[in-house]
């Protein structure tokens, strides 16, 4: 069930739906058969960052001497701003830049589209919660698996639900996000008030 939870809640933050307006609109002028390879492509190089920071996240925050408290409410404010995007987005966010290649590499497909800064977050943050690192890895891979055939059949995904089907739907996770958000940032500033209480 807790793989579930997790898995469910980075697959909001991937936001596979809300992403293929940019997946659509970056890979226009390329061949069918050839935007299926570049996007898997793009999908397993995010996979490999996701997984990167979930086994060596925590590492590197420890070197860096940042707490988990700071992670949770950094964490929160990040998926805050990212939440309010997705239900107010601005004409700056519904644009793609224009200075895209033909085929993307890494960027922007890989990051910061699928794999960006909430979802990494998250992911360093449910990584130090849980007991057994293989178990938010499962979470990732689930939450990755469920966004593949979205983002895949991006072309046909819009073409079934419009543009305003995207649109409902992205303002939908938007509201889900932000009560994450919010809930994320209220745990990392109690365990802040404990720290400070317990000093």
């Amino acid at each position: 069930m807790e793989i579930l939870s997790i898995a469910f809640t980075l697959f909001l933050l991937i936001d596979a739906v809300g992403n293929i307006p940019f997946f659509v609109t970056i890979l226009k002028d390329i061949k069918p058969a050839r935007q299926r390879v570049i996007i898997m492509r793009e999908l397993f190089i995010a996979l490999g960052v996701m997984l990167f920071f979930n086994f060596l996240g925590d590492a590197v925050l420890s070197a860096l001497h940042i707490s988990r408290y700071s992670v949770l409410i950094s964490g929160g404010i990040i998926l805050f701003i990212l939440s309010l995007k997705m239900v107010f987005p601005s004409k700056h966010d519904t644009e793609v830049e224009k200075s895209v290649e033909k085929e993307p590499l890494v960027v922007p497909l890989a990051i910061p589209l699928v794999a960006g800064p909430a979802v990494l977050a998250a992911i360093v943050l449910y990584a130090g919660q849980v007991s057994s690192g293989w178990i938010s890895c499962s979470a990732i891979v689930l939450a990755w698996a469920a966004s593949v055939p979205i983002l895949v059949g991006s072309s046909y995904v819009k073409k079934i639900l419009g543009a305003r089907g995207i649109i409902a739907i992205e303002r939908l996770f938007g509201l889900i996000v932000t009560m994450l958000s919010i809930q994320m940032l209220l745990s990392g500033i109690t365990e802040y008030v404990r720290a400070l209480a317990s000093a």
